[in-house]
């Protein structure tokens, strides 16, 4: 919601677009209805309305509904006087045997007009034209018609006490009939007096058929259209969503500090940066495409179908299809939320496979590793092949209640038709409708599916974006002091990690300025890496402080901070690409020249010219088609690039032998000889010619000095020299 303005006006669209391609298809089996039940059925005549009436039937149904208003206003009367031989052969040509007589022509109106007249004139119009055309029906009526008298002639002549008599008796004959079938009767009726007057019936039905049929196409055509632009938005929609969210989530990893990443863990934010957002963007596609256009199917086929006698049915089929998808999702839901946490898992296993290889080769433990991996294969393999299989049964199920609903629908529906209560057309239009009720339910259902999974795929992201992070810049930060560049001062510092019983590092303080070699050394454990770390705040010190060119870290702005040192993690880490864009990652416009130069103060310059591509030579995916030693030397190279007043070396000589070692750290003193160097070093020779040698012990120092002050002050400095070189050596 942070990021609405991204998609909120192509969400208003697509929710538009829906409605409309809803209407689209709800428009179609009311098409269908009307082709079959007017077109074929009815030869083209879609109203028991006549476009004209000889006069006595126009007079008949005048008086048998009390000369009613709105069919008095719908006619107009030409006289056959007014008739000249133009107008006569004009409509000769629609009504070939039109009688030259007094007739009564429909106004142009409109349908919502035409269906308000057919409620008032179909019953009179069946009336009249059985009169008119069934002789028979006196005997029925029990009158006694003179010779040679039409019976609707000698009924209008009737006062209006015996006619209503008469039309009482005959109105009985309605009573049972529902209003589609008094619809049904009056059409035969019109195509009574059409056939009589000579309109061509067979062509009316081809030019409705044809009519109708090209509007079907049109709102297809228009559905589809429409629905092409929906899939477009929302998976538009959709992308922006997992970019905005991929972005926040990489960018909340990398604010996090070693501690934060630790408690997620790497396999676990691969997962939740990849995985987990796609199964979001899966569920937003289906939540925008279906769960909005769902409701507006469902609930206007119900509409078309609510007056129907077979609606009894789809509300038994619903029930039906509540009860199974009830059951499959009480099965499948606890199977979901496992789902994520193995994927987790498996993703944890493989990535201690690939990135383990060497030492599993070496002590030959591909057998235990394989039962690792086919552990967790296995365990993930099963709950999807469970969940699948059980979402596959969904389908079958509810395909069979869709098709012995139809079934019912045919059946019942059936004995209505055969009653006369209902048309062919109105019973398909009917099941067109009751499938896409029943549909827009399994639309629903299919969300449901998706929906605990995305839930805790959410979570997962949500975590992740939510964390509080350790290391905060300030809110109003200081610049660094020119005149204190490369001034490193560290302040009664303590460090303890969040869950840790008793501190890492105490009471640390020392100062190192620009042009001396600081170095740190001491056993496995003792805190160096750590002291080095919380220099550029990947760390945060409990206690004291930590000042660099003459301001708190906690109040200088992170990049600043960072921009000002050059960093050599104690694993050297390069990235996918050529060495060129690895010695530029800090540095954009570094020169072929300063290449070149950083190159050969660390001692690459050789191994890289000896490259086909110089420095376009290709890196693999982190560095694996290079030594570790050139690896480092490229790491180191690297730092060099950004010219930085702070340069730290994390123990990155250990993976150099002592000649390269030698000949980088001569290089650099002359490199870097006005720049603040500080050095973790696990050998003596590294260190032995450093300005000021710092000894840790248990997170203290112990000892401080340069190299022969410590032989004869620092006992622990001495055995570790000892252990390493011999005395004459020192």
């Amino acid at each position: 919601m942070k990021n609405k303005k991204h998609f909120v006006i192509p969400i208003i669209i697509v929710i538009l677009l829906l409605i409309v391609q809803a209407f689209c298809d709800l428009a179609l089996p009311d098409y269908t209805s009307k082709i079959i039940n007017n077109g074929i059925q009815n030869q083209g005549i879609e109203y028991s309305v006549p476009k004209i009436m000889p006069t006595k039937i126009y007079e008949a149904i005048l008086k048998i509904t009390n000369n009613n208003s709105a069919i008095l206003a719908s006619y107009d009367l030409i006289l056959k006087d007014e008739l000249n031989s133009n107008d006569f052969q004009n409509l000769s040509k629609t009504y070939p045997k039109i009688k030259e007589e007094d007739l009564y022509i429909l106004k142009n109106i409109n349908d919502e007009e035409l269906a308000l007249l057919e409620n008032k004139i179909a019953k009179p119009l069946i009336i009249a034209t059985t009169l008119y055309y069934n002789s028979d029906i006196a005997k029925s009526l029990n009158l006694d018609l003179p010779q040679d008298t039409l019976l609707l002639d000698y009924l209008l002549k009737l006062d209006k006490d015996t006619f209503n008599n008469i039309m009482e008796n005959v109105n009985k004959q309605f009573t049972n009939l529902d209003d589609s079938m008094i619809k049904q009767m009056g059409i035969k009726s019109v195509n009574q007096i059409y056939q009589d007057i000579g309109y061509n019936l067979e062509n009316n039905q081809i030019s409705y058929i044809v009519a109708k049929g090209l509007q079907m196409l049109a709102i297809a055509f228009l559905g589809m259209i429409v629905a092409i632009i929906v899939g477009y938005l929302v998976s538009k929609i959709a992308s922006i969503i997992s970019y905005v969210l991929r972005k926040k989530v990489v960018t909340k990893i990398m604010q996090l500090s070693p501690a934060e990443f630790k408690e997620f863990g790497a396999s676990s934010l691969i997962t939740r940066s990849t995985n987990d957002i796609e199964q979001i963007k899966n569920f937003l596609v289906m939540l925008l495409r279906m769960v909005i256009f769902a409701p507006i199917i469902g609930i206007g086929a119900f509409i078309k179908v609510y007056h129907n006698p077979l609606n009894w049915l789809i509300g038994v089929s619903l029930i039906v299809m509540f009860f199974l998808i009830s059951l499959l999702f009480s099965i499948a839901l606890p199977r979901f939320k496992r789902i994520q946490k193995l994927i987790d898992k498996m993703n944890l296993v493989s990535r201690q496979i690939v990135t383990g290889m060497p030492v599993i080769r070496t002590f030959g433990t591909e057998k235990v590793e394989e039962k690792k991996f086919d552990e967790a294969n296995t365990n993930l393999t099963n709950n999807n092949l469970f969940v699948n299989r059980l979402m596959g049964l969904m389908m079958p199920s509810m395909m069979l209640v869709m098709n012995v609903t139809s079934i019912l629908i045919v059946w019942f529906g059936s004995k209505i038709i055969d009653l006369g209560n209902m048309q062919v057309g109105t019973l398909l239009a009917f099941i067109t409708y009751t499938m896409q009720i029943i549909m827009a339910f399994l639309m629903i259902s299919m969300i449901s599916v998706m929906l605990p999974r995305a839930l805790i795929s959410f979570k997962r992201i949500k975590e992740i974006l939510q964390k509080e992070i350790s290391i905060k810049e300030a809110k109003k930060t200081k610049a660094f002091k020119k005149d204190y560049m490369g001034v490193v001062e560290f302040k009664d510092v303590s460090f303890k990690y969040p869950d840790a019983s008793e501190a890492l590092l105490k009471n640390i303080s020392f100062k190192a300025t620009p042009g001396t070699t600081t170095a740190f050394i001491g056993s496995t454990g003792s805190g160096k890496s750590t002291l080095i770390n919380l220099i550029p705040r990947f760390y945060e010190a409990s206690e004291g402080q930590i000042l660099i060119n003459g301001i708190d870290i906690k109040e200088a702005n992170i990049k600043d901070l960072r921009d000002c040192i050059g960093y050599v993690p104690q694993k050297g880490i390069l990235f996918s690409g050529t060495i060129a864009s690895n010695l530029k990652l800090g540095v954009d416009n570094l020169s072929i020249d300063e290449m070149q130069t950083i190159s050969e103060v660390s001692q690459s310059l050789e191994f890289i010219k000896e490259k086909e591509n110089g420095f376009d030579s290709l890196i693999s995916q982190g560095g694996s088609n290079v030594s570790g030693g050139q690896k480092q030397r490229l790491a180191i190279a690297r730092a060099l690039a950004k010219d930085a007043d702070i340069y730290i070396f994390d123990d990155s000589f250990s993976a150099l032998d002592f000649k390269t070692d030698l000949n980088v750290r001569k290089a650099l003193k002359k490199y870097a000889k006005d720049a603040t160097v500080l050095i973790v070093a696990q050998r003596i020779s590294t260190i032995m010619n450093a300005d000021n040698i710092i000894v840790l012990d248990e997170g203290k120092i112990v000892g401080q000095g340069k190299h022969k002050e410590l032989l004869k002050n620092c006992q622990i400095y001495k055995e570790i020299c000892l252990s390493q070189l011999k005395e004459e050596e020192l």
